[in-house]
């Protein structure tokens, strides 16, 4: 089930440097939220925040909340491995487990989370998920080659079907389609597209024109300069964002004044 996320004065932090300042705002269900903004204005980072994969890195942390349906990701006692099955992550380059056949990657993520299953009940999750992920009928008949075999495009959608095998609530993207060809990112968007009906979906992009075509929102972050820390400057319905922004920051970025 698709979940709405409520983020509130959210502060995000690397050791001392507060690196992303005040974030508030709600993120649809059902829905696709872009976040855009120039290299190093926070965007990365506030996304892998979203599934607590920021306090991955030693000495990051953040204060502020972060709800997802209601409840608190950062209260106390909420197991960062729970969240991060609930709110799944694609990364900018596809990532297979090269070891892994085709198959095996797909259920990697059940696996670990030390479901028993049968087979057939397995054999109809790697299916549903390939399906998902639009990549089935490409695949179907070498389950067991190694996912490492894929091209950078299949291997993309490869790593979706294993973050939906999962059934996740919500599916962040950090720019999924910086790595691959033009034929292959349309197959990506096209996936997001028909992923959005299940799916809350957040994707990072530098790309104007993919923000522009795949989203239903989005967020524009921006730093005021170097060492300060990144902001939400505004956060809208996409087709506002790009025809009409409210801010003058945004309309510079967007039109490529800056950035």
């Amino acid at each position: 089930m698709a979940k709405r996320i409520d983020v509130k004065d959210l502060d995000m932090y690397y050791g001392d440097f507060l690196a992303v300042k005040g974030v508030t705002m709600t993120i649809e269900p059902r829905a696709v939220t872009a976040l855009i903004g120039p290299s190093g204005c926070g965007k990365s980072t506030f996304l892998r925040s979203l599934n607590r994969m920021h306090e991955v890195i030693p000495g990051a942390y953040v204060k502020g909340e972060v709800l997802v349906d209601d409840q608190n990701l950062y209260a106390p006692g909420v197991d960062p491995v729970g969240v991060r099955r609930r709110v799944g992550m694609v990364f900018q380059r596809p990532n297979p487990f090269p070891t892994m056949s085709i198959y095996d990657n797909v259920v990697a993520g059940v696996k670990l989370n030390s479901k028993r299953m049968k087979k057939s009940d397995m054999d109809d999750l790697v299916e549903a998920s390939l399906k998902g992920a639009n990549l089935w009928s490409e695949v179907k008949d070498r389950l067991a080659k190694p996912g490492s075999g894929l091209s950078g495009g299949q291997q993309q959608r490869l790593c979706i079907a294993r973050t939906i095998a999962v059934k996740p609530d919500v599916v962040l993207m950090d720019e999924p389609c910086s790595a691959l060809d033009p034929i292959s990112t349309l197959a990506i968007e096209d996936l997001i597209n028909d992923l959005k009906s299940e799916y809350t979906i957040v994707i990072v992009t530098h790309n104007m024109q993919q923000a522009a075509r795949v989203s239903d929102m989005t967020g524009f972050f921006n730093l005021e300069a170097t060492g300060q820390p990144g902001r939400l400057v505004e956060y809208d319905d996409t087709q506002k964002i790009f025809s009409n922004p409210g801010q003058k920051a945004t309309e510079d970025y967007i039109s490529g004044r800056f950035g």
